[in-house]
Order: C-alpha cells, then sequence, then structure tokens
C-alpha cells in the first residue's frame, strides 16, 4: 500500500483514478490545481504523484520542477494526446512515465503499480553495491557518487543506469530497455532516448563524446565497464 497524490483539475477523471487506486488499497489524496499539490506535498509528502500536465495557473510541469527541488517521488503524467513536446520536457524533468489521456484506468492502476515497485523493490540478480571506476552505486540507500561526489539522479534515471552497470559490454536495444527497466511490454521508445541523454550528463566528462554510456548505431545501447581507479 502506499500513499498516492492525484492531481488534475477534471473532477470526473480525479474521481475514476482515485476510485481504481483506492479498490488496489492505497491511500489516495487529491489536488484539483497546481498550486495546491505542491502545498499538499510539502504538508503531507506521497510516495507517488498522479500529474496532469494541463493544470489552470501553475501547470503540472511546473509542479514537476518544484517537487523535484526536494524529493525524488515517482511522478506518473497524464498528457493529452499528440502533446509530445511538453511529454518529453516532463521526462527530461525527471517523470518516471506518462499515459495519454484519454486513458484505461485499469492501465494507469497497472502503471502505478509497476513504478511502485521498481522505485522501492531490490533487484535480486545484482549486488547491493555496484562499482565502475569511479562510480559507486549503493542500491541500500538508492545512492550514486562518482569521485566521491553524490549525483542527482531521478528514480527512473538510477534504474536504467543500475541495470546497464549491473550488465557491463551488453548492448540492449530501446524496446529491452523499455521491457527491462521500466517494465513496459510496449511504449515510446523516445521515452529511454530521453533518459540515456540525462544521464550522459551526470556521468560522463564530455556528455558529446560518451566513454560509458556508448551508442551501438541500430542497435542499441551498451555500458563500457570502466578500470578501477
Amino acid at each position: 500500500m502506499a500513499n498516492v497524490l492525484v492531481v488534475d483539475d477534471d473532477a470526473t477523471v480525479r474521481e475514476v483514478v482515485v476510485t481504481y487506486l483506492r479498490a488496489n488499497n492505497h491511500e489516495v489524496s487529491e489536488a484539483a490545481d497546481g498550486e495546491s499539490a505542491i502545498l499538499a506535498m510539502a504538508k503531507n509528502p506521497s510516495d507517488l504523484i498522479v500529474l496532469d500536465l494541463m493544470l489552470p495557473g501553475v501547470d503540472g510541469l511546473e509542479v514537476c520542477r518544484q517537487v523535484r527541488k526536494v524529493r525524488e517521488v515517482p511522478i506518473i503524467m497524464l498528457t493529452a494526446l499528440g502533446s509530445e513536446t511538453d511529454r518529453v520536457v516532463g521526462l527530461e524533468l525527471g517523470a518516471d512515465d506518462y499515459v495519454t489521456k484519454p486513458f484505461s484506468p485499469r492501465e494507469l492502476a497497472l502503471r502505478v503499480e509497476s513504478v511502485l515497485r521498481r522505485t522501492s523493490g531490490r533487484a535480486p540478480e545484482l549486488a547491493d553495491v555496484l562499482t565502475d571506476g569511479d562510480l559507486t552505486i549503493d542500491h541500500p540507500h538508492r545512492t550514486v557518487t562518482r569521485a566521491g561526489e553524490r549525483l542527482a539522479l531521478t528514480s527512473r534515471e538510477y534504474d536504467l543506469l543500475r541495470f546497464l552497470v549491473g550488465h557491463p559490454d551488453v548492448t540492449f536495444s530501446r524496446e529491452e530497455l523499455l521491457e527491462r527497466v521500466w517494465g513496459w511490454s510496449f511504449g515510446d521508445r523516445s521515452t529511454v532516448t530521453v533518459h540515456v541523454r540525462r544521464l550522459r550528463e551526470k556521468v560522463e566528462q564530455d556528455p558529446t563524446h560518451p566513454v560509458r554510456l556508448q551508442t551501438v548505431w541500430g542497435v542499441g545501447y551498451l555500458w563500457q565497464a570502466q578500470a578501477p581507479t
């Protein structure tokens, strides 16, 4: 069971989403606008946010920015059909997943469960602590340090990095990464591209000439293992 905040200015949408999530035994609170959502998170932080991008006043992207300044809570965005630019910006800000309107409430509920499993569970096949050169991934604390300095990663960036570092020198297609990291059997492959770009900005000396997180053209991506420092 988790505490979930549902943010949408459409009362009908909120009612349907809240009903489905409560049926899955989650504690659910609601907010009808961005300002109320930010205040709710400050007063009583939730374990996950279902966030509509098109909100009156403070929009969903700004809510995402404000929340990401202080917390790494998972965020699932609700986006209008065709709003690809907003969706990409939301992913760049650290949103963990997105669902396009109109959507199936059952699909959204399944996405919530998937994100909660990824962000709270422990992958048994990987060691608790992974090291690669000057990079250390401490899974019990969900922290990543590079040359002793802690990196600010979103939960999805963390999951992707840990998976790749845990499987060095193996090439994965974007479809494979969607399935094995995101838990999706379908989805927009650009999601992977966005997160790879963001990770390079944080783990590479020169993101424009990546050494660690490499592109295998026409195939996908691999993590090039580094010698111990």
